[in-house]
């Protein structure tokens, strides 16, 4: 079991497919994102400002993610904030991710929303321990 910030941010880094957890006006909305990274200021991904998704998290930033890998499971409840003025985190995206390059070029980077997690606690199950009482971690202030 993770005990610490810094094996939670290790597990996070690890396994960047994540599943997002938002809410549409009374309904919960769940879909699977490849985080850009994690680091002491939070987790970072992105997504198009067309998409219901970005529509979502401006209309309510709290959100539930979900990282799973060597039979654990991570849960970090937290808020997303857009950080959406950082032209060099955009661009940074863009390099690691070639597939989104001919995207932004044909409608530029100001369709790109750009999300933090932050004031985020986490919690870990694991199935080699399934029955250990849950406990969470602050991860980000």
């Amino acid at each position: 079991m993770l005990t610490t910030k810094e094996e939670f941010h290790a597990f996070i880094a690890a396994h960047p497919l994540f599943f997002i957890a938002t809410q549409d006006a009374r309904q919960p909305r769940v879909r699977a994102i490849m985080m850009h990274k994690v680091d002491e200021n939070g987790i970072v991904f992105t997504t198009g400002k067309n998409k219901d998704f970005y529509k979502q998290l401006r209309a309510n930033p709290n959100v539930e993610l979900c990282f799973y890998g060597n039979n654990m499971q991570i849960r970090v409840t937290g808020t997303a904030t857009e950080i959406d003025d950082d032209l060099a985190m955009k661009q940074e995206i863009v390099s690691s991710r070639p597939f989104m390059l001919s995207w932004i070029e044909s409608v530029g980077y100001e369709f790109m929303g750009v999300f933090r997690i932050s004031n985020a606690k986490a919690t870990c199950w694991s199935m080699d321990a399934p029955l250990t009482r849950k406990r969470f971690i602050t991860l980000f202030e």
